[in-house]
């Protein structure tokens, strides 16, 4: 079967959060639930180095404005990681389609974090805390659910993935006039802060 749902799951699943996705599959490879998770994931150091980055992320993502910072950061690291997760998956080293996966992977990763942050700019417009720590368990808890479901059934997991980065994209469309306030006023903080702002887009 082609490891192309895997990867493209995977991708998904890292650009919401890429530490889970690696200790998840680590995990899975390590305890033999499943043969498709190659050794480099299920490197002890690896997963140490995963657990603690999961940990950090697990209370920054819960925090208002905090999570939107985080975001901004792991703009380059959701990506890469979705990338380099998708060709070790994909195997053969230097191939054509170990490249290819980790294109696929890459890309992916970039579609659904910029949904996730898109999406984390219009909760924070709300003034409690409540909806960052609902919405935050509840990536959690798709994330691992999903990638789990993809060992063992990856191309049914890969249309669940589809499904929902394509309703995310939808959300985020649809919530962009909130996100544009959000800027709007933080940029007013900013520059009652005497603060440099950056220009409009």
């Amino acid at each position: 079967m082609s490891v192309l749902p895997l990867v493209f799951t995977s991708g998904w699943a890292s650009g919401i959060n890429a530490y889970a996705v690696v200790l998840l599959l680590g995990l899975m490879g390590a305890t033999g639930a499943t043969d498709e998770v190659p050794a480099s994931l299920q490197r002890t150091d690896v997963l140490v180095v995963a657990a603690v980055l999961f940990l950090c992320e697990a209370v920054a993502d819960k925090i208002p404005y905090v999570d939107s910072a985080w975001d901004v950061v792991h703009t380059v690291v959701r990506p890469i990681a979705g990338g380099v997760v998708a060709a070790l998956l994909a195997g053969h080293d230097g191939s054509l389609s170990q490249l290819a996966a980790g294109a696929v992977g890459g890309s992916t990763a970039l579609a659904s974090h910029l949904v996730k942050a898109g999406t984390r700019l219009a909760v924070n417009t709300s003034p409690e805390p409540a909806s960052n720590i609902v919405l935050s368990v509840l990536e959690d808890l798709t994330v691992a659910a999903v990638v789990a479901f993809a060992l063992f059934h990856p191309v049914a997991a890969a249309v669940v993935a589809a499904v929902l980065l394509g309703f995310g994209m939808t959300l985020v469309v649809f919530l962009l006039s909130r996100i544009r306030r959000f800027v709007r006023g933080w940029r007013e903080r900013r520059r009652r802060a005497g603060k440099p702002t950056p220009a409009p887009v």
